[in-house]
């Protein structure tokens, strides 16, 4: 990996070091500079998560993509950079309250060396927290508008959202055994972007965090979110999304 070629690509200045200042900063760069997308399903074409293939669409040819290539992607530069990194099998709540396969997703154990505390880092969930998580169950752990706790279970733990307006809301399941990447996760990869059942095959979709909310495409509408407040207008065809695609991401497809 040419990790001065990785920082550019998600515009973060400041040194590298395995240390804990170092892990918030790329966290929330990444996910203000790399969208989550799943264009390439709509495209008919496959999605692979060798790290050859999500560095060359990621950082050369500067796409964004879904929890297995953005999540993989962070956790090669982390470990780059000697940080300790687990992959974990996470399972993604429907909106009926139940817990999609194994290896629905993929999420980050992080653990700084010569530190006790452990930390969650995902940059592949889309709408959700911009900085890692502190593996401290219970607390809630205030983001900007929004917060989340870590609720630990018989069998795991519960990524929990507080939403704008003081909702809660559960966002995934994972546990802490280890896995191999990308082995481990290419079924999933091959489910959510061929089967019927999956929601990546019924729609596109790009998102990605701005400084004071997200900016999304979805649904044939523009959404912006700023300081909790959403907007929306419809997309006036494909010369407008083409205009938009590239006006918000910087993405010509």
């Amino acid at each position: 990996m040419e990790i001065n070629t990785y920082l550019e690509r998600i515009n973060y200045t400041n040194s590298v070091k395995p240390d804990t200042q170092t892990l918030y900063g790329l966290h929330l760069a990444h996910m203000l500079a790399v969208p989550f997308e799943n264009l390439d399903i709509g495209l008919k074409r496959p999605i692979h998560i060798d790290e050859r293939s999500i560095w060359d669409k990621i950082v050369i040819s500067k796409r964004g993509g879904f929890c297995y290539e953005l999540n993989g992607l962070f956790a090669w530069l982390l470990k780059q950079i000697g940080v300790d990194v687990t992959y974990l099998n996470a399972r993604v709540f429907n909106r009926d309250g139940e817990l999609g396969s194994h290896f629905d997703h993929l999420t980050l154990l992080v653990q700084i060396p010569g530190q006790s505390s452990r930390w969650v880092a995902d940059v592949g969930f889309g709408d959700s927290f911009n900085e890692p998580l502190h593996l401290e169950t219970g607390r809630e752990q205030h983001q900007g508008l929004r917060a989340y706790r870590i609720e630990q279970t018989v069998e795991g733990y519960i990524v929990w959202q507080k939403d704008y307006d003081g909702s809660w809301e559960r966002q995934y399941f994972f546990d802490l055994q280890a896995h191999k990447f990308p082995d481990d996760y290419e079924v999933g990869c091959t489910y959510h972007q061929t089967s019927p059942k999956s929601s990546f095959t019924h729609k596109n979709i790009i998102s990605k965090a701005t400084p004071n909310g997200r900016v999304s495409l979805e649904h044939g509408k523009l959404i912006l979110t700023k300081n909790g407040q959403r907007t929306e207008r419809p997309v006036a065809g494909d010369e407008d999304y083409r205009k938009l695609l590239k006006k918000h991401f910087d993405i010509e497809l």
